[in-house]
């Protein structure tokens, strides 16, 4: 076993935490990167391993159009504040990957830029796909080439092409003897080659012991990207959309069906998440914000390995716009989250969670059994060498009882509040409050084990307002929001509690059923609620759309690129009601392009 399959990770979008600018100058270094420093501290209190942080390197504007993959991102400093802030990550036991850009590049990069003075005769033409001088783009260039997403700012890069594959290769040996990485994030692995996606595993295996590669994959068969040829892992957005939605939906048998169905694709160790800087924050998608408890609880414990986006941790939100993603990737300054783990809920049960995944390898290689399942609980086990823990959700407001089949102990304790329940005739009975969850171990079998203290203190200010550039609160809402924060139903139950015992009783049964914020909408992003299918039902049909193949990807809507999916399935076998409630839970109109582009 490896290092990543104990992990529990923290994700950075660092342009965005640092508050950087939005376009890069090219001027001298700023060294942004420095002010992340303290987060390594909170990354390890509340109980990360590891962190993924990018993009890192020196591009135009979002990272994702890299300029210099050799260069830190100007805006954040130079190569040795970078080299600096992996060692201090590795002084405290946190193990770092990069973003890895490889699919496309930005117009600034060496190799486009030689063509755009030299032309056909650059000897950069081939790196790139289907560069045609006789073509022309709205930059003027006088040729046109194939883009990412529609997007002629990211030039695709051929992939296929032995020189590119050798210098992309060359630019991972470069990160590992210049900064010490411990393993790389692909972005957009979904449309990357698969012959060059073997030749990074090989050199993932040449430049580190457990070099770690994991992609970013949003639908599909995981499998096909995760094997001993490919990469070690991939995003696990399947389950990201089954925990937020069968909560929303009161549907914990999506969340189980999805379960099933990954475990079909292999024994796989998928990256979970509930929120990335790609989509909405978990707390905003919530329809119930009580909510929050049972999903984290079902993040660390379902298999997988979970990560934390950068201020979920503290119950911000953040909705998803038509025209930016700043929102989702806000400038935080860790100062006003001082004492999080002790005065706020949310960042305590993460906190928990975090230490109790740690210290419960049932959680991180336990195989996975359902014990009980109703739209509104959810029990399981992860069973290792004989030790069985038993997880337990429930998302009504009110408490619910459960008998579940225990394993070879005589007590079991719940981790998250320390009740301790008796085994009688190889169960347990136990009762998990509203809108919450806990994790049953076996009392006395694990040395390493202790019971979580939450520690809540009185809150006498709490402070949660997310800093983004340009943001539009006042300073007078944002001292209305945080007067409001102070008498939520948490911080009130924790004024009220007098002692030790009482506080961890107050959390456990409170945790679920307030808001970590009080200034929480009610409603998705785009005011709709979800009407996917539930699990336990075929995907219905959908009214038949008539595919107009002579359109380019790009210009399909999302039901036609939907049904263009579903009919290029068609040539290959039957497609089931699992394959069509696949394709039409995947509503992302670039990952639909890029899905449908995958066919050959």
């Amino acid at each position: 076993m490896s290092w990543y399959n104990e992990a529990v990770f923290y994700h950075i979008y660092p342009l965005g935490l640092a508050g950087a600018p939005k376009q890069n100058e090219y001027g001298e270094p700023v060294h942004r990167l420095n002010t992340l420093l303290p987060w390594i501290d909170h990354i390890k209190e509340i109980g990360c391993t590891a962190l993924y942080i990018g993009p890192l390197f020196e591009s135009v504007g979002h990272g994702y159009e890299t300029t210099d993959y050799r260069k830190l991102d100007s805006r954040l400093g130079d190569n040795e504040d970078l080299k600096n802030f992996v060692a201090t990550c590795h002084e405290k036991g946190i193990k770092v990957i990069f973003d890895g850009v490889f699919n496309h590049t930005g117009r600034d990069f060496f190799a486009f830029k030689d063509i755009q003075e030299k032309r056909q005769n650059s000897p950069y033409v081939n790196w790139y796909c289907n560069v045609n001088f006789s073509g022309n783009t709205e930059y003027n260039d006088g040729f046109s080439y194939e883009n990412w997403g529609g997007y002629n700012l990211l030039v695709k890069l051929n992939q296929r092409n032995p020189d590119v594959q050798n210098y992309i290769c060359d630019v991972i040996r470069f990160w590992v003897s210049e900064f010490d990485v411990d393993g790389i994030r692909l972005d957009a692995a979904d449309v990357l080659d698969f012959d060059f996606m073997k030749q990074l595993r090989r050199t993932a295996e040449e430049v580190k012991p457990d070099f770690w590669l994991m992609g970013e994959v949003i639908h599909g068969d995981y499998s096909r990207w995760v094997n001993g040829s490919t990469l070690h892992s991939v995003t696990n957005y399947a389950l990201h959309k089954a925990l937020y939605s069968g909560h929303n939906d009161h549907n914990y048998f999506e969340i189980a069906h999805t379960v099933k169905y990954l475990q079909n694709m292999g024994d796989l160790d998928l990256y979970n998440f509930v929120d990335n800087h790609d989509v909405e924050r978990i707390y905003t998608k919530l329809s119930n914000k009580a909510h929050f408890a049972p999903v984290h609880v079902l993040l660390y414990t379902l298999p997988g390995v979970p990560s934390i986006y950068y201020g979920s941790e503290f119950g911000i939100e953040g909705r998803k716009e038509r025209t930016s993603d700043d929102s989702l990737r806000p400038a935080l300054n860790l100062a006003d989250y001082a004492d999080a783990v002790e005065k706020n809920p949310c960042t305590a049960l993460i906190a928990a969670l975090g230490k109790v995944r740690q210290n419960t390898p049932a959680l991180n290689y336990g195989s996975y059994a359902e014990l009980m399942l109703t739209n509104r609980q959810y029990a399981f086990a992860r069973d290792l060498d004989g030790v069985r823990v038993i997880v337990t959700v429930n998302n009504d407001d009110n408490a619910a009882s459960m008998d579940l089949a225990a394993g070879n102990a005589a007590e079991y304790v719940g981790t998250l509040t320390g009740e301790k329940v008796s085994v009688e005739n190889g169960r347990i009975h136990v009762t998990v409050a509203g809108n919450s969850g806990n994790i049953w171990v076996p009392a006395g079998d694990m040395p390493e084990y202790k019971p979580v203290e939450m520690n809540a203190k009185t809150p006498e200010t709490t402070n949660t307002t997310v800093k983004a550039d340009n943001a539009d609160q006042t300073k007078e809402e944002a001292a209305a929001t945080v007067a409001e924060q102070n008498t939520t139903p948490i911080s009130q139950a924790l004024k009220n509690a007098a002692n030790t015992d009482s506080i961890k009783e107050t959390v456990a049964t409170t945790v679920g059923n307030s808001d970590c914020t009080a200034n929480a909408s009610e409603k998705a992003a785009d005011g709709t609620t979800s009407n996917t299918t539930t699990a336990s039902e075929p995907a219905s049909e959908k009214s038949q759309i008539t595919v107009d193949w002579s359109k380019s990807p790009e210009d399909m809507t999302v039901e036609e690129l939907q049904a263009g999916i579903l009919a290029k399935m068609a040539n290959n076998g039957p497609v089931t009601d699992q394959m069509k409630k696949t394709v039409y839970d995947n509503i992302w109109h670039d990952s639909l392009v890029n899905w449908l582009k995958s066919f050959r």
